[in-house]
């Protein structure tokens, strides 16, 4: 198999995963690093690699946090979700989930084998359910929990 670029070979393959599956997110993501790869821009990996997840958490946090800076919610619908049982249990599982995701960073950091398992899941689950890729420091967190390990 000399002579064949297998990471590109794989990207294409999740990207014609996104089209089959109708999944712009997996397909837009896939022909970027595709690109990338076919343009020998491969100084811009380590950098993706290092920070990607962090300047994809700040997209969207902006995204979640834009309602706020327009306007559409407003400091007092904050403090009423204090005062309903549904945003109270919201407000909770924000909590929980933050903390799995930091504990998903640790165990990321430090077993990168777990990495890998991770992303195929994440890939697949934002392929065939329409999932939306969010779920890697969850996921990871959530094995952490699993296995024993932080």
């Amino acid at each position: 198999m000399a002579g064949i670029d297998i990471p590109a070979l794989t990207l294409l393959l999740l990207a014609a995963l996104g089209i089959v599956s109708k999944n712009a997110t997996v397909t837009i993501a896939m022909v970027v690093l595709l690109l990338l790869r076919l343009l020998h821009a491969d100084k811009a990996f380590p950098f993706l690699e290092k920070h990607g997840i962090t300047i994809g958490v700040i997209i969207l946090t902006i995204g979640v946090m834009s309602p706020i800076a327009s306007g559409r919610i407003t400091f007092q619908d904050m403090a009423k979700s204090f005062t309903n049982i549904q945003s109270l249990l919201a407000i909770g599982i924000g909590i929980f989930v933050a903390y799995m995701g930091s504990r998903g960073v640790s165990l990321m950091s430090a077993n990168p084998l777990i990495v890998t398992g991770i992303l195929i899941g994440t890939i697949l689950g934002v392929a065939l359910f329409k999932g939306v890729p969010v779920g890697p420091l969850i996921a990871a967190g959530l094995l952490s929990l699993l296995i024993g390990k932080q």
